[in-house]
């Protein structure tokens, strides 16, 4: 008689793609994410004992859970191969719950990648589920919910209506607006430098050199004065090449993507939001379909924080580097890169599966989105075992009447990996730039002498990619919540995006400084640190997770309540909440409000004034067809468009931003098209005027 198996996974496209891989033996169902979880409208959390939840299936989860109930009883096993990861294991738990399977039974599966070879592997080495992976999960599930529970209302009831805190979004708004406060603390200190142009003797090319100092050492110019009176001692000086120094310098490849640098590298290279970076790698990862090939996954498991390469994948890669680039293109030996001392090693890096299979092959099997992040981890790691480049670098000191002037260049000898990809920045590197040929005591033609006038910056704003990169270093959340993480704090309008940069809103400043005032160790990154580390130590079997949990909560319930007691009656006002509207029943100036459908505008004055009005989000542009006022609409499902007030009478509707600017070649306004390069452009056709708009 023939076996009966079934396999529960978490999505129909991972179903398909191993369904594929296993044959007609196999049943392959989805259970469509979690299928059990803490009730939406309570606490779900038994404080008294010991912190035991109550588990529901999720609304509309119903009839899934009924048919996956049918399936496991008409088969003869049952594999639960939801993802690999924190998560992925708490869903395997629940389902064995549900479906009346044995705990400890060698029936959890794992497959780090969707590929044959990766769902075999997993197929040969079902295991029993991880209790402590399970506990890690709960602890974090449950300790969450008890902060955002509890601390939730006490925001709205003093701030605004429809607050939420959390243990890792209320710290990373801390950060933005602790950034934000230093930026504004910063005092900006005048420093000047001194540029020259040189031509050496016999020479038409000239380079650039900068004052370093005198024969004492080094210089610091702090006023004008100063930088005049360095020029008057150089009045008619002779320059001559005190000493050049040629040296050589290896530049080695970016180690191949953990979560976190995908979705900094993906910011910067792709102008992608995190989520929108791990919505399209779990496509890549869960399985697309290919001519010839069928449902392929084809990039590892994309939650991982190891760096660890398997020895197939390195074998891969070398084959490939050498076929298309030679033996030259390779270094002495595969490279091998350690992970961060608390990473998780549980999975790979985030590679392809198929090291041997170019972008441009599947390239039409694609999305665009698909396409181009494919091509990015594709790149990083067939570059991570490539060869050093390799730079001749020359650096040259100039003195004249006793000052030295620095001039340093390079030129790329071999390219090694920066043929095929090279880490993008934050901020813009100074480009390359090579010396002529210099020699100790030439004497140098000075062409140009020029004092520059600079002053101190500020730290910048976070942008994306950087708040990420900050969260990872200070050992607050987990790489697989960092996306979530800046959706919550963008949703509820605590930071808001000005360019590609993160800026407090008054709401992020005003809820921060009281969470600082009444709950210092929530928002204290620190703390925040080593309640991460303590879960990390329940996952490993080193903590117990009612302990952790009893011994947060007892002091976290004494803070809220005495906040609660010397808070009674507070009530924080928001100027961004202000308006110039008068209420034409009493006469007050009305607020905007936030209710269950949403902001709209009332009196302060009730109950005894009940007046409201509806809230509109003006943009302060006039309506090119109609005079009218610009404003901000939105469509059912949420998304922003632009058009006028005095719709229906006039239809004037925009995609894209209007702005209080005219276009100088024919008169009307421009608009503002967002995306990895901004632009402010004319919509009038035949105009095409278009410029790139400088970000803050």
């Amino acid at each position: 008689m023939q076996m009966s198996n079934l396999v529960i996974v978490e999505s129909p496209a991972k179903a398909k793609t191993i369904k594929k891989y296993l044959g007609k033996d196999y049943n392959v169902i989805a259970s469509m994410g979690h299928i059990r979880d803490l009730s939406p409208t309570r606490l779900s959390v038994d404080v008294k004992n010991h912190f035991a939840p109550r588990y529901e299936v999720i609304k509309g989860k119903e009839k899934l859970v009924d048919e996956l109930k049918k399936a496991a009883q008409a088969s003869d096993c049952v594999y639960l191969a939801t993802d690999p990861d924190r998560e992925g294991e708490a869903i395997s738990w629940h389902l064995a719950y549900l479906l009346g399977l044995e705990l400890d039974e060698n029936n959890r599966v794992e497959f780090n990648e969707i590929t044959k070879t990766g769902v075999k592997t997993g197929m040969e080495h079902p295991r029993a589920i991880d209790k402590d992976l399970v506990d890690a999960q709960q602890a974090r599930r449950i300790l969450d919910r008890l902060v955002g529970y509890k601390l939730s209302p006490f925001l709205s009831q003093k701030i605004r209506r429809g607050l939420s805190a959390g243990r890792v979004q209320s710290v990373a708004v801390r950060i933005i607006v602790d950034r934000e406060e230093e930026i504004r603390a910063f005092k900006p200190e005048e420093y000047w430098s001194i540029d020259a142009k040189f031509i050496p003797k016999g020479s038409r090319k000239t380079f650039t050199a900068s004052l370093y100092g005198n024969v004492q050492g080094k210089l610091s110019i702090g006023t004008k004065q100063q930088a005049d009176q360095i020029l008057a001692d150089l009045e008619g000086a002779q320059y001559t090449v005190q000493k050049v120094k040629n040296g050589t310098r290896k530049k080695a490849p970016a180690p191949p993507f953990i979560t976190s640098t995908l979705q900094q590298e993906a910011s910067r290279k792709l102008g992608f939001q995190p989520r929108r970076t791990m919505k399209v790698a779990q496509e890549l990862y869960e399985g697309v379909e290919l001519p010839q090939l069928g449902a392929v996954g084809l990039i590892t498991y994309m939650r991982t924080d190891s760096l660890r390469i398997s020895n197939d994948a390195l074998r891969e890669a070398t084959e490939y580097i050498q076929k298309r680039f030679g033996d030259k293109y390779l270094p002495p030996k595969p490279r091998v890169f350690k992970s961060r001392a608390n990473a998780q090693d549980g999975h790979e890096a985030i590679r392809p599966t198929m090291p041997s299979l170019e972008p441009e092959k599947v390239k039409g099997s694609l999305t665009t989105d698909q396409y181009k992040l494919y091509k990015l981890v594709w790149e990083r790691f067939t570059a991570c075992q490539m060869a050093d480049c390799v730079q001749k670098t020359t650096q040259a000191d100039i003195i004249a009447n006793g000052y030295i002037f620095k001039a340093s260049g390079y030129k790329v000898d071999f390219d090694g990996f920066t043929i095929l990809y090279v880490e993008g920045k934050d901020t813009d590197d100074e480009k390359e730039k090579q010396l002529p040929a210099l020699e100790k005591d030439m004497p140098l033609k000075l062409k140009e002498i020029v004092p520059n006038q600079h002053f101190t910056q500020p730290p910048a704003r976070y942008t994306e990619a950087s708040l990420i990169k900050a969260l990872e270093e200070y050992g607050i959340g987990r790489p697989s919540t960092y996306a979530a993480t800046i959706t919550t704090i963008t949703g509820r309008e605590y930071v808001k995006r000005e360019g590609k940069t993160l800026v407090p809103t008054e709401l992020g400043e005003v809820s921060t400084k009281l969470m600082k005032e009444r709950f210092p160790k929530i928002v204290n990154v620190k703390f925040t640190a080593q309640m991460e580390q303590d879960l990390d130590k329940i996952e490993k079997g080193d903590e117990e997770w009612i302990a952790l949990l009893d011994s947060f909560y007892g002091e976290f319930e004494k803070t809220l309540k005495k906040a609660k007691t010397d808070m009674e009656g507070v009530k924080i006002q928001l100027k961004e909440d202000e308006t110039d509207i008068v209420c034409e029943l009493c006469g007050r100036k009305m607020v905007v409000k936030v209710g269950r459908y949403g902001k709209f505008i009332a009196c302060p004055g009730y109950p005894e004034c009940k007046n409201i009005k509806k809230y509109v989000q003006e943009t302060g542009v006039i309506c090119p067809k109609c005079g009218g006022k610009v404003i901000v609409r939105k469509t059912k499902k949420g998304k922003p468009f632009y058009g006028c007030d005095q719709y229906p009478k006039c239809d004037f509707v925009s995609w894209n931003e209007p702005v209080n600017e005219k276009c100088p070649n024919c008169g009307e306004i421009l608009y503002k098209k967002k995306g990895k390069k901004p632009t402010l452009y004319c919509a009038k056709e035949g105009c095409g005027y278009e410029r790139k708009l400088e970000e803050k």
